[in-house]
């Protein structure tokens, strides 16, 4: 019987030469990133040095943390937090990345997507990077244990594969894709296990899609996600100089899974997450029409190059409704300059767009938060009360085209009657 890419994976980290679902090993991370956010990186340095009497992190060169939130600072305190950040960075001897844009994003243009590698965050949405066919995962609290040793505790997951089949339709995303399997399989069909993408439609999409698929996985239970390597993911990271060098590595043909599943797209129209639960999976045409006061394309999630072309493309020549305030925010200083070059900047800004240099706080609601009673589409990773500022305010989860179309008519709005 042979082995998925997880099991694989986990076993060159453990020094193993077969590990399966079910094991209990000690592997060693490649990488472990954070990003400083009150209660994470304070708590660590502090549980560092108090709890487990440990001064200086081994091996730094794995080690990188990126200062996304709260960016640029509202207030005293968070520039404090800041300046904490930097100095325990230096103190440690870490790479610190801030204002590059969001780290998730960030982190492979700048050499840590490495197919085959083991990453680990305390944040759940770094699965984006299983679209190079790594194994990413996020430990909340329990990131703790890769600054205090080498390695740390896991039982090997499980992983359960979905197979996606049949032509995209015109006006659909890679977002209505991820609502599409959510909708026929559930919240919680991948609890605690690896989600692996496969299927001829993951042939027809970009590795930005595939970075959308792949960090929104948590709201399927998984614990991550990944596409094995390909032509799509080489050209892709061609540009980079990888930080370490592995030899990449896919699920074998007669690999083991704990679940199989097979989704056809063909037909497939857009799709929102509509208020309270990003679980919440409807038609978008049952809700077209609705009015709504802002749009937001950015985060983790999205903003990236394919999303910004979509969005202009379907603005060029039309103007945002003058109720209806559309942010736009590229997810990396190098998306927002690639942007720029492309014309694409100065397109959305044309047609009424307000564009951000890239942050994490559009996507909390620390910038740009709702009043009680509006409404708001966005690419973001989360609609729960509360997410962009009143909890008496909603949020439709939706594909970057989906965002665009609302944002001219001012109510949710049919993305392919602009394409």
């Amino acid at each position: 019987m042979g082995l998925t890419i997880a099991e694989k994976i986990l076993a060159r980290t453990s020094g193993l030469e077969t590990v399966r679902a079910g094991d209990e090993v000690m592997a060693k991370p490649d990488f472990v990133h954070v990003y400083d956010f009150p209660g994470y990186t304070d708590v660590i340095a502090k549980q560092m040095k108090e709890e487990f009497r440990i001064d200086k992190i081994s091996e730094p060169e794995r080690f990188a943390v990126f200062i996304d939130h709260m960016v640029p600072a509202k207030t005293p305190q968070e520039e404090e937090y800041h300046m904490a950040t930097r100095a325990w960075s230096r103190e440690q001897g870490m790479q610190l990345f801030e204002g590059w844009g969001i780290g998730h994003q960030v982190a492979c243009e700048v050499g840590y997507a490495v197919p085959g590698s083991f990453l680990v965050h305390f944040d759940g949405h770094i699965s984006q990077l299983g679209a190079f066919g790594m194994l990413a995962i996020g430990l909340r609290r329990n990131v703790l244990e890769a600054f205090v040793r080498d390695s740390i505790f896991l039982k090997v997951p499980q992983t359960i594969k979905v197979i996606l089949k049949g032509q995209v339709p015109q006006g659909v995303m890679a977002r209505d894709i991820f609502h599409h399997i959510l909708r026929e399989l559930g919240p919680s069909f991948c609890r605690f296990q690896v989600l692996e993408y496969g299927g001829p439609v993951l042939d027809a999409i970009s590795i930005e899609e595939r970075q959308t698929m792949c960090g929104l996985a948590m709201f399927t239970g998984a614990i991550t996600a990944v596409v094995n390597p390909d032509e799509i993911s080489r050209q892709a990271l061609q540009p980079t100089v990888q930080k370490i060098d592995i030899t990449p590595v896919s699920s074998d043909p007669d690999a083991s899974y704990a679940g199989f599943f097979e989704l056809d797209v063909n037909g497939l129209e857009p799709l929102v997450a509509a208020p309270p639960s990003p679980a919440n999976i409807a038609p978008l045409k049952d809700f077209k029409g609705l009015m709504v006061n802002a749009g937001y394309i950015g985060s983790c999630a999205s903003g990236r190059l394919n999303d910004l072309r979509v969005a202009a493309k379907i603005l060029q020549g039309r103007r945002v409704q003058n109720h209806f305030h559309l942010n736009i925010v590229p997810t990396s200083r190098n998306i927002m300059k690639r942007a720029a070059e492309e014309g694409l900047i100065g397109q959305l800004l044309e047609a009424g767009a307000f564009v951000s240099s890239p942050s994490c706080d559009y996507c909390f609601g620390h910038i740009a938060t709702m009043a009680a009673g509006q409404r708001a589409v966005s690419t973001g990773t989360l609609n729960v009360p509360g997410r962009m500022g009143s909890p008496d305010s909603e949020i439709y989860l939706c594909s970057p085209a989906s965002v665009a179309a609302a944002a001219i008519e001012g109510r949710i709005a049919d993305p392919r009657e602009y394409l």
